[in-house]
């Protein structure tokens, strides 16, 4: 009896000693596929510190989200598929948000992955095109864009620019010889036919380095009315070079969202003036979000935060999709409970069911700074539009208004496409209600 009564003492003196501490505050892990190494590392930074700054701010201005904390590790794929595969197997867990893999390439490489481990796949403006049918793709997110639809943005405004006709010009593709490079061809190879436009194709081999004669067969012998490219890293900037070289007028050469930041444009100097871009999201620091940055994760530190890009085009990117990542763990909180970790399944359910109205962007200090994103069980895109913006020498302008490409065709197109793809690996397609 003595030795029961001791034993139900220090139970209780233990109970009290563990009640006396505060709970540990719920966490959620975001794991970062980052590139900071390699030749696209240029690029690959400045992205990789939007998303780290964005998370630093949520926990630092807000205490995470709704009080969840957010836990990040990160892995350097090094833009290599296989390396890519390696990171997401290394980092992966079921309370894993989503995987931004920035890359079109580990993107293909990990689709039934991230179906079978129920995580998932954020690929903001890349990627699988046709992975936007959610039907087919229930854990992988394309919003705001994907390339299909900047393809016909970029033909629609060189349309606009020749006064609503295209047919009898030419219009040249400089692309990545990638899965990246290779996704507009289908949808310009449609247009052309739509709208009477001849079409070449000219693909450079990674990193991009070479490209003399490229440039050579397109200044001298094709003359197209207008080129567009799919590049990334130094094959952005050596582009720009070889076409001044060889006379494109720069006003005429388009890049996609990819080729349209600072690294793409300051090494070519005064040659890349008059250059033009397709642009998701404003450039510059004039936007609330970037100066609660400054505030929160710099205090107050302009010198400092610029060594991290702060306010380039692909770190504000890099906020950008950073923060719809957070904002679907937000609203997968609404729907699976605040306060507490979620799995990457739950989390999934966020982004479906997300809703970026410009209320909502303006509460997040993005006012003005793109256009509103709403995702559905069908829809994986989101509905979000681009502009064209030009280099005038020192910064990014935008110079256009905002475009939305001709959803009802490209939706068509995604639906075949994916359903294709889910009769080659055997998946029978939900059906969203």
């Amino acid at each position: 009896m003595r030795l029961k009564t001791l034993c139900l003492a220090a139970a209780g003196a233990a109970m009290l000693t563990v009640a006396g501490l505060p709970a540990q505050a719920a966490e959620q892990y975001v794991p970062l596929l980052v590139y900071k190494s390699g030749p696209y590392a240029p690029n690959g930074i400045p992205m990789a510190a939007g998303w780290e700054d964005y998370i630093k701010l949520i926990n630092a201005r807000d205490g995470g989200v709704n009080g969840v904390k957010l836990v990040t590790d990160e892995c350097d794929t090094g833009y290599n598929n296989d390396r890519g595969v390696e990171c997401y197997e290394r980092l992966k867990k079921p309370t894993a948000a989503a995987f931004q893999p920035l890359s079109t390439g580990i993107t293909y490489a990990l689709l039934d992955r991230v179906a079978q481990d129920k995580i998932p796949l954020y690929t903001g403006g890349y990627g699988r095109t046709s992975a936007s049918y959610g039907p087919v793709f229930p854990y992988v997110f394309t919003a705001p864009l994907t390339y299909w639809s900047g393809a016909d943005i970029m033909v629609q405004y060189a349309k606009g620019q020749e006064g609503g006709s295209l047919k009898g010009k030419k219009i040249a593709l400089v692309y990545h010889d990638s899965a990246y490079g290779k996704e507009p061809i289908p949808t310009l190879e449609r247009l052309s036919k739509e709208e009477g436009f001849e079409f070449y194709k000219f693909p450079v081999a990674h990193p991009g380095l070479e490209q003399k004669s490229t440039w050579l067969q397109i200044g001298r012998q094709v003359k197209p009315d207008w080129v567009f490219m799919w590049g990334w890293g130094v094959m952005n900037s050596t582009a720009v070079k070889e076409a001044a070289a060889v006379g494109y007028p720069m006003d005429h050469f388009i890049g996609i969202w990819w080729s349209g930041a600072e690294p793409d444009v300051v090494p070519a100097g005064a040659a890349a003036k008059g250059y033009k871009a397709l642009g998701l999201h404003l450039p510059g620091t004039d936007i609330q979000l970037l100066q609660d940055v400054l505030k929160y994760v710099y205090n107050g530190d302009e010198a400092k935060a610029k060594e991290n890009a702060w306010g380039t085009v692909l770190y504000n990117r890099g906020l950008f999709l950073m923060a719809i990542e957070i904002e679907a763990i937000r609203q997968a909180q609404e729907m699976h409970g605040k306060g507490k970790e979620l799995t990457g399944e739950q989390i999934r359910d966020g982004f479906e069911n997300l809703n970026l109205t410009e209320d909502k962007l303006a509460a997040i200090g993005l006012k003005d700074f793109t256009k509103p994103i709403h995702i559905t069980c069908e829809d994986h895109e989101g509905g979000g539009q681009a502009f064209v913006q030009q280099w005038d020498g020192e910064q990014w302008k935008k110079v256009s208004d905002w475009f939305s490409p001709h959803r009802e065709a490209l939706r068509a197109a995604y639906k075949e496409d994916a359903l294709a793809y889910a009769k080659e690996k055997g998946i029978t397609p939900r059906t969203c209600k």
